[in-house]
């Protein structure tokens, strides 16, 4: 075990010890660990990513925990930048307000608000905001542009800090940020002693049903600590003394799941959703860990099929580049195997990005100048779940003969 990294022994759910471990993934560095130029030379330590299932409840998780310092102080990542995202952030906003109304100028707390995308539609709709997040450089811009943030990690004490200072929260979200806390207890903890009597915690996260069906394994990185389903939630949140009223499916990152957890005996009745959740969950057996072994036999057949395409094309003279360089992208690369002698460069929309090397294979991240400029035949759609969009603002790559390859959730040549 290395300084920055421990593997747990219990459910991070219901703190069984019953857990088997159902996908072994190639290790990798941490997805977002993008290198400067100076820093080629060294070894980028890599970690186990193998996913286990609790006999117990039936929740899905890493037990390999990196120190969230590493993960998240210094990240690369922000909502901002995506248009779809910030369209997202309005809906959800939205819904929001029109579906729980809460009380006109009542706090709404967003846990790892990023840039404060989403916390700017609940002011623009006359809410109190505050933002908390542990990137530093984030949430420092993001107080500068009127959405106050405090920078660190949400857990019982900063909530009771917050609720002294003030007042209970109307609205507490958590966004793509639900599955990424090893101590999900300590903040469950701190959102029922946070929340107003008829207030609601809303959290997004990747959905176990939309990775299990479409063969998702990449969503699968060590910021990614939980795969999470209705039917542990359901159990976690009546322990912890809330419950869960809505399980809505939304199609964000390949398909994530909105939860909506009130104090237990709380206003709001448990809509028809969480009931049915958990019927589909049963139905495609994700109750089973030998479901899930499957699963693991899905993502190699994939592999294979990936691998031997780009291979055959290499061996055709082809020049294959890479578009998007999301998180998601480094478990795909090494668990296929595919590094700097398949993929020539990639191409990502984030200055922040731009100028550095992919976490562990080294590949150089380009601007869409650069790397058009360098004439492509073929573009491997990393950010697969914006493919749509990315294929319709390149047409004229289209058309001078380049071709786009979708890698997930099956191989398409475009």
């Amino acid at each position: 075990m290395s300084a920055q990294h421990h593997r747990r022994s219990t459910c991070r759910l219901c703190g069984s010890r019953h857990l088997t471990e159902v996908v072994r993934l190639a290790p990798t560095p941490p997805a977002n660990a993008f290198v400067p130029r100076s820093e080629l030379g060294k070894e980028q330590e890599r970690f186990p990513l193998d996913v286990f299932f609790c006999e117990d409840c039936a929740h899905v998780q890493l037990l390999d925990v990196v120190d969230a310092r590493v993960l998240f102080e210094h990240y690369v990542y922000v909502s901002g930048t995506s248009p779809v995202f910030v369209k997202h952030f309005e809906d959800y906003a939205a819904f929001v307000m029109e579906r729980f109304k809460p009380v006109a100028g009542g706090l709404v707390l967003d846990i790892g608000s990023n840039d404060g995308t989403l916390l700017s539609f609940f002011q623009k709709a006359g809410m109190r905001v505050l933002g908390i997040d542990p990137a530093q450089e984030i949430s420092a811009e993001a107080t500068a542009r009127g959405i106050p943030t405090l920078c660190g990690f949400f857990g019982a004490d900063l909530g009771a800090e917050i609720a002294a200072s003030h007042g209970k929260a109307q609205v507490i979200t958590a966004n793509n940020v639900f599955a990424h806390i090893d101590d999900l207890s300590g903040v469950v903890d701190g959102v029922r002693g946070l929340l107003a009597p008829s207030g609601v915690f809303v959290f997004e996260v990747s959905y176990l049903v939309d990775v299990f069906e479409n063969t998702l394994f990449d969503t699968i990185y060590h910021e990614h600590l939980d795969y999470h389903s209705v039917g542990p939630l359901v159990r976690f949140f009546a322990a912890k003394g809330m419950e869960l009223v809505e399980a809505i499916r939304v199609g964000s990152h390949g398909g994530s799941l909105r939860g909506i957890a009130q104090l237990k005996g709380g206003p709001h009745a448990v809509g028809a959703s969480v009931a049915e959740a958990v019927a589909v969950e049963e139905k495609l057996g994700l109750d089973k860990a030998a479901t899930l072994s499957k699963f693991a036999a899905d993502i190699e057949a994939l592999g294979s099929e990936l691998n031997a395409l780009l291979k055959s094309l290499k061996a055709e003279g082809k020049r294959i580049g890479a578009f998007g360089a999301p998180a998601k992208a480094t478990t795909l690369m090494y668990h296929f195997g595919i590094g700097p002698e398949l993929v020539d460069f990639i191409i990502d929309d984030s200055p922040l990005k731009q100028g550095l090397y992919s976490p562990g294979m080294h590949i150089p991240v380009v601007s869409s100048t650069d790397g058009f400029a360098k004439k492509p035949d073929y573009l491997v759609i990393l950010a697969w779940n914006f493919a749509q969009v990315i294929i319709g603002k390149n047409v004229a790559f289209q058309e001078s003969g380049g071709k786009f390859i979708i890698p997930i959730p099956k191989v398409e040549v475009v």
